[in-house]
């Protein structure tokens, strides 16, 4: 056990305490202090990454529009 470690930690953790989340499919993610402050609760972390994902996914669209625009005007130059 590391030396910054107290065995009297250990007596305020409780065993399997997320299991049952665990066990019903959702995820456990621990957030840094300075994301946790932006995103206090769950309902909000999700509408950030469903943005998130939203904006990647108009974006992706967006690159590939272009790509394939700038394939066909090198082979008819």
């Amino acid at each position: 056990m590391r030396s910054e470690y107290k065995r009297s930690d250990f007596t305020k953790l409780e065993r399997g305490k997320f299991y049952s989340a665990v066990a019903a499919g959702t995820s456990v993610a621990l957030l840094e202090p300075a994301i946790a402050k932006a995103f206090p609760t769950s309902k909000a972390v999700n509408e950030a990454l469903a943005g998130l994902l939203v904006l990647t996914e108009k974006t992706t669209r967006i690159t590939r529009r272009l790509t394939r625009t700038r394939r066909k005007a090198a082979r008819t130059a």
